[in-house]
């Protein structure tokens, strides 16, 4: 899975927000949870969880699972790893670049 910048805007936008990245979080440890079983550990209501949850799914970092009345949203890693495989790319060649510029800064003048 590869990043696209959209993709990426999308996801970086939505790990923005401190309270997604709670949920997120609290997914992670149980595996799966209801918006209810989430909001109960979060100092904000079960609609604004569900509101969180629409944009982490939009961003394809949950998965919404139906069974029967509940809704059940578990985290999607591999969302995550192609995230960090790009910025891993990302830093790579910043730094191949500010190696050239160090070395370029600290090589002697031309005669």
């Amino acid at each position: 899975m590869t990043v696209d910048r959209d993709a990426a805007g999308e996801l970086l936008a939505a790990l923005a927000d401190p309270t997604r990245r709670e949920i997120l979080e609290a997914l992670a440890a149980r595996g799966e949870a209801s918006a209810t079983t989430v909001a109960a550990g979060l100092p904000v209501s079960r609609q604004a969880v569900v509101k969180h949850l629409a944009v982490l799914d939009a961003a394809g970092l949950v998965e919404a699972r139906r069974r029967g009345r509940e809704v059940r949203y578990a985290v999607r890693p591999e969302r995550l790893t192609a995230m960090a495989r790009w910025m891993a790319a990302v830093a790579t060649e910043w730094e191949a670049r500010l190696e050239t510029i160090k070395r370029i800064a600290e090589s002697p003048p031309p005669p």
